[in-house]
């Protein structure tokens, strides 16, 4: 039990999914495990233990923004001792070929600053993702054919931006889209050496001002969900 999550010791499983948004948590968990429990009321910010496939897993919300993903993920690795941290979010689309309901995966991430900025002082860190992950990701989403892409996004801790002359140049530099946790997340992993990635869908659109309609939601959510637990738990 730590001071954000109040589940036991052995109520975290060493594969956690982490959508920012409790219900969200609370609806794949629902929908995708065996006899998931609720393991985390604390703070509305819900988290449920179940199995896929045999499987433990954890599904946990992780809120919005570097700040809050960091408070969770730091309690989940250094007091919950988990192996496997995959963010399941939604994300804006910033380059032309990128359509709304497609899928990336964020195989490195860009940023102005995280949590942890000031460890890493003058040195312009690159957190990444785990190829392992990234790679058996990738293969699943093909194979059922999903619209996913594969390269850098931008985590962002300003959701109302008024920067457009960082975004043009963040699509100038063929960054993919922006959302804001996957840097800390991939930064967290790399320190204690643990395995990350972030399964993102586009909801909206930076360049076309199209939004995905809240009801259309839940299915492209739904994919990304089966792309995660696929690359944690591959088939034999």
């Amino acid at each position: 039990m730590t001071i954000h999550i109040g589940a036991k010791n052995d109520e975290i499983a060493d594969t956690v999914l982490l959508p920012g948004d409790p219900m969200r948590a609370k609806w794949a968990a629902e929908n995708f495990l065996t006899s998931p429990r609720l393991v985390n009321p604390v703070r509305g910010m819900l988290g449920f233990t179940g199995t896929y496939k045999g499987n433990r897993v954890t599904i946990q919300g992780s809120g919005m923004g570097m700040p809050s993903l960091s408070i969770y993920a730091n309690e989940l690795i250094r007091d919950y001792d988990v192996k496997t941290l995959i963010r399941v979010g939604s994300c804006g689309g910033m380059q032309p070929n990128i359509n709304i309901r497609d899928i990336i995966l964020a195989q490195t991430t860009t940023y102005v600053t995280t949590p942890s900025s000031t460890i890493m002082k003058e040195v312009s860190f690159s957190p990444c993702a785990d190829f392992n992950l990234l790679q058996r990701a990738y293969a699943f989403a093909k194979r059922k054919g999903f619209t996913t892409h594969v390269g850098n996004i931008y985590s962002s801790d300003t959701f109302y931006d008024e920067r457009p002359d960082l975004n043009e140049q963040m699509v100038r530099h063929g960054v993919m889209a922006v959302e804001m946790e996957a840097a800390e997340l991939y930064t967290l992993a790399a320190r204690f050496k643990r395995k990350a990635l972030a399964i993102l869908t586009v909801s909206d659109h930076l360049q076309t001002g199209e939004a995905l309609p809240s009801d259309e939601r839940e299915n492209t959510f739904a994919q990304m969900i089966h792309v995660a637990l696929a690359a944690a738990f591959p088939a034999d």
